[in-house]
C-alpha cells in the first residue's frame, strides 16, 4: 500500500468530524477557511454555525453592511477578516464562483493557501494547500527534516506530486494530513502510532531520540506595543471595537479608561486616537466629530 493509501485508511477511522467537511459548497468552505485563520477549530465550530444561520449564501453576505458583519463576527478576533469575507462574496456575486486555483487567487483577499484549499476542498482538484500542519508532516515524511521551514514549501510541493494519488479520494489527503498533524505528528511526535512511520524519513531520528525538540516551533512575532502596556496594540484595538459595538456609539475622549485600566490621559490619548484612526482606515469604525460608531 502506498503511503497516501495508509494515511487515508487511518483517516477513515481517526479523522475529525467537522461541519465544513460535510459539504462541497464553495461558500461554506470559504467561511470555514477564513474563520480558521488564527482561530482554534473548536471555537470556529460555534461561530461557523451562527454565521451560516445569519448569512447562508454569497448573496446574503454580499448585501450585509459593515456593521452587520462586524456584529456577527464578534468574538472571533482579527475583525478585518469579516469585511474581507464580505467583499469576496460581493466579487463572487458579480463575477461568479471561480472554477480554478488561479481564478480564486485573482480575488482580492485570497492568497496561495486559500486558493489551493478552495480548489481541493470545494472542487476536488488535485492540489496541496500548504500550511504549518502540512509543512510539518510532509517536511518530515518526504524531506527528512524534523522541523521544516517556510523556505521548504517549494520542495515539499514538488515531492508531494508523487505522494498524492491520481485516483480515488486524493482530495481527502490534505484533510488527513491536517488531522495527523494535530493528533500524532505534533511538535514532539508520537511516531510509534503513526501510519506513516515506516515511510517517514524523520521517524528513525525521533524514535532513537536524536532530535532536539525546540521550545518554540513558531518564530516570535514582534507586534507594536505602546510604552509600558502589557499587550500589543492589536489587543487594544479589539477592545475599542468591542466597546463601540456594545454601546452603539461613544465619545473618543471616553474610550481610554474603558479599554485600558491604566489609561493615562496625558500619555495615552494620542495612542488611543491613532488606534481609532487605523480602525477607521480599515472600515471597522466611523467617526463623526468626536463620536465613534460602527460603519454603515
Amino acid at each position: 500500500m502506498t503511503p497516501a493509501g495508509k494515511l487515508l485508511r487511518w483517516y477513515r477511522t481517526h479523522g475529525r468530524k467537522l461541519p465544513w467537511r460535510e459539504t462541497r459548497d464553495p461558500y461554506r468552505i470559504l467561511v470555514s477557511e477564513v474563520m480558521l485563520q488564527q482561530t482554534q477549530v473548536e471555537r470556529v465550530k460555534v461561530f461557523y454555525r451562527s454565521w451560516l444561520k445569519q448569512f447562508p449564501s454569497w448573496k446574503t453576505l454580499a448585501e450585509a453592511s459593515n456593521a452587520e458583519v462586524i456584529h456577527a463576527w464578534a468574538g472571533l478576533g482579527y475583525n478585518r477578516r469579516a469585511l474581507m469575507l464580505r467583499d469576496i462574496a460581493r466579487d463572487v456575486c458579480l463575477h461568479g464562483v471561480p472554477t480554478s486555483e488561479d481564478a480564486w487567487r485573482r480575488i482580492k483577499g485570497i492568497g496561495p493557501y486559500t486558493s489551493s484549499a478552495m480548489s481541493a476542498f470545494a472542487q476536488k482538484k488535485r492540489t496541496l494547500p500548504i500550511d504549518t500542519n502540512i509543512r510539518r508532516v510532509l517536511g518530515r515524511v518526504l524531506l527528512g527534516k524534523p522541523f521544516p521551514e517556510l523556505s521548504d514549501d517549494e520542495m515539499i510541493g514538488s515531492h508531494a506530486d508523487s505522494f498524492i494519488p491520481r485516483r480515488g479520494a486524493y482530495y481527502d489527503v490534505p484533510q488527513a494530513i491536517f488531522d495527523l498533524a494535530t493528533s500524532v505528528c505534533i511538535k514532539n511526535p508520537d511516531c510509534k502510532s503513526c501510519p506513516l512511520r515506516n515511510d517517514c524519513k524523520s521517524a528513525k531520528q525521533f524514535l532513537e531520540g536524536r532530535v532536539k525538540i525546540p521550545k518554540r516551533s513558531i518564530a516570535v512575532t514582534h507586534e507594536r506595543k505602546h510604552r509600558n502596556k502589557p499587550y500589543p496594540d492589536r489587543i487594544y484595538r479589539g477592545r475599542i471595537l468591542k466597546v463601540v459595538r456594545e454601546q452603539g456609539q461613544i465619545g473618543i475622549r471616553e474610550l481610554g479608561p474603558l479599554v485600558d485600566p491604566n489609561f493615562n490621559k496625558i500619555l495615552d490619548q494620542i495612542w488611543v486616537e491613532a488606534m481609532v484612526g487605523r480602525l477607521i482606515t480599515h472600515a471597522l469604525l466611523s467617526r463623526r466629530k468626536n463620536i465613534l460608531t460602527l460603519p454603515e
